[in-house]
């Protein structure tokens, strides 16, 4: 496992479209999940400690913001071979066991996240209602792999702003995680 952080967010970068098997056995692209008032794109895992420890509020915050116009995804992209947890069957489990409302797709090429500079799970990016990225933070404040329960998550009070005002917040604290596990090619 290593500790990996996300990037600074690079605000106005367009959301990239892809086109990915579902854990629901439907293809789903960019425009089938982008809400009216945003699109959270996530990259997760089933068997990273960082995405476990934090998997309640990623349901929570995704059900919330829908009622503010905001669709949310997640892509699984990692190497399967040597990480079977994550393998598309598994997805499928993990989903169900968290009574996901989003799409959970399996970026088998790892295309997808090559293409948004996806580094760790979870990675969350954030777009307004163009596809522009306004976000590029953490969910909430983690203590020894415990979430922090003071108020709202910075996951969801960025995205209901980006969703009031098109605009993420300025400061933005890097979610951090597990480094995608990507193919030996």
């Amino acid at each position: 496992m290593a500790l990996t952080k996300t990037p600074i967010c690079d605000f106005g970068k367009k959301a990239e479209n892809f086109q990915l098997n579902s854990t629901d056995n439907k293809v789903i692209s960019l425009n089938d999940i982008k809400g009216e008032n945003g699109t959270l794109i996530m990259f997760i895992c089933n068997h990273c400690p960082y995405v476990k420890a934090v998997v309640k509020d990623i349901v929570q915050d995704c059900k919330k913001l829908e009622t503010n116009g905001i669709k949310s995804v997640a892509i699984c992209s990692n190497d399967v071979k040597n990480y079977p947890e994550d393998s598309f069957d598994n997805m499928i489990k993990f989903s169900k066991n968290h009574s996901f409302s989003f799409p959970y797709l399996f970026d088998e090429t790892q295309e997808v996240a090559k293409n948004y500079n996806a580094v760790c799970t979870p990675d969350f990016f954030g777009y307004n209602k163009d596809l522009e990225l306004q976000y590029r933070g953490r969910i909430r404040e983690l203590k020894e792999l415990k979430p922090v329960r003071s108020g709202e998550s910075d996951l969801y009070k960025a995205m209901k702003q980006i969703s009031d005002t098109g605009k993420g917040p300025e400061n933005q604290i890097p979610s951090m995680g597990c480094n995608i596990k990507w193919l030996n090619n």
